[in-house]
């Protein structure tokens, strides 16, 4: 029986410690600072909104955990001997490893700006970022201002708006997230946030942050000078590995922790997962750092594998992710770049009056579809992963489009304005399938 310790208790840690206990009867010990029992990230905006409360968010019943035998303990990690298999835990305590796993996760991006470790400065990443922004809130914040856009920005901007504290946004690109959105996308949330009240500043950054009494009280901006009093400044300008501790090590670091594709680290018996990996080799489309809730799992279910004695390569299969910009709901599947390549044709259907969207992009030549983004629609993550796996043909796919629509009952649909769209565009006379749509995805998946 193997001794296991797993550093970090989030998505990729704690999928690891199940899996590992499914697969094995080894000894498991997972140790995080940050909360005892393992929750769900993203929900984290909802407990400060007062949807939820922390209890909701665990994973599991503190139970679940006692029952599978995985060890949990709340302590920082000082420091890693992987010659003598060994961790040195900030209590004192000092533990041995057969197999170690890290899974620390990212931490919330500064990049040296004046002021940046004031109190009311922060991102919102752990537990104890949320933590201190209520207390701040306690505190009284009579104006926000979020540094950076992307989805923890907006989440952040949510967040204020429900408590119905003033929000100011200083976004460096011309358009909110259009590093990663197509222009009518991203325009399209540019209007959606300016219609909840939030003061959104394209193309300005921060210059300083200034404080009294060791407190945030305005922010200077860079491109304008302009100085916006402030009691709370949140740094939303992404993330990175959460590696710091792990450098004395002499494991091979570059961004992330670089691994193989079996998720080893350059130490014997160490391995890596989750927002805190580099993999060395990545998947053709696929970046070596991403930090996405569904890569953790599927690391840990995978590192698992490896540790009970059965090596599997890490696969995130074709890229897909989803997020929510206040109530537009985003999906992303595929490859949808934020500039349209010259050998790809981006067919996109917006409609005229709600915030709602879809885009399919495919091969000019050959037909074969892409990547498909959904703005305000929900499209079934299996037909769309099915027909990019296939490489199917954008007119097999319009043929049968109303299968990945996965909006509740007594929706509108959108799949017919879409295929006429196309229709017209290229002198066709495509018509969409009218069956029963679940009776096609059952066909479609099982048949």
């Amino acid at each position: 029986m193997a001794k296991i310790i797993i550093i970090g208790n989030g998505i990729a840690g704690s999928t690891a410690a199940r899996y590992i206990r499914k697969n094995s009867d080894h000894d498991i010990t997972m140790i995080s600072a940050e909360t005892l029992y393992p929750f769900s990230r993203t929900a984290l905006m909802y407990i400060y909104m007062g949807h939820m409360k922390f209890e909701h968010t665990k994973l599991y019943e503190d139970w679940f955990w006692t029952k599978n035998r995985i060890n949990l303990i709340k302590e920082w990690v000082k420091n890693i001997n992987t010659q003598q298999k060994t961790i040195y835990l900030g209590n004192g305590d000092i533990m041995e490893y057969d197999k170690l796993i890290i899974a620390t996760g990212s931490k919330s991006n500064k990049f040296g700006w004046p002021g940046q470790d004031l109190s009311g400065v922060q991102g919102l990443y752990h537990f104890q970022d949320l933590e201190n922004m209520k207390a701040a809130t306690r505190r009284g914040i009579h104006k926000a201002v979020i540094v950076g856009g992307g989805l923890i920005g907006i989440e952040m901007a949510e967040m204020f708006h429900s408590r119905h504290i003033p929000v100011t946004m200083l976004v460096r690109e011309k358009s909110f997230w259009d590093v990663v959105l197509p222009p009518e996308e991203s325009t399209m949330i540019n209007r959606h946030i300016l219609a909840h009240g939030i003061d959104l500043r394209l193309q300005e950054e921060l210059s300083e942050i200034k404080g009294e009494d060791g407190k945030v009280s305005s922010v200077i901006c860079k491109n304008s000078g302009e100085e916006i009093p402030c009691e709370f400044v949140g740094l939303t300008v992404g993330v990175s590995p959460n590696v710091d501790f792990v450098k004395p090590t002499g494991i091979n670091i570059n961004r992330g922790l670089v691994v193989d594709e079996y998720l080893q680290t350059s130490a014997e018996d160490v391995f890596a997962i989750g927002d805190c990996v580099e993999l060395s080799r990545p998947n053709p489309g696929r970046r070596p750092i991403e930090a996405v809730w569904y890569t953790g799992r599927i690391m840990g279910k995978t590192v698992a594998q490896t540790v009970c004695g059965q090596p599997t390569k890490y696969d995130p299969g074709i890229w897909f992710n989803s997020a929510k910009f206040f109530d537009i709901e985003y999906q992303v599947y595929g490859d949808i770049p934020a500039k349209t390549p010259d050998y790809i044709t981006s067919l996109y259907w917006q409609h005229p009056t709600e915030n709602k969207a879809i885009r399919i992009n495919y091969e000019t030549t050959s037909g074969i579809v892409t990547g498909f983004n959904l703005m305000g629609i929900r499209y079934r993550h299996a037909v769309c992963e099915k027909w990019l796996e296939e490489k199917s043909h954008i007119e097999t796919v319009l043929n049968t489009l109303s299968l990945a629509n996965f909006d509740p009952e007594f929706f509108n649909a959108y799949e017919s304005s879409f295929v006429e769209m196309y229709n017209q565009k290229n002198g066709k006379s495509l018509k969409l399938s009218s069956k029963r749509k679940l009776s096609l995805v059952e066909q479609f998946l099982f048949g």
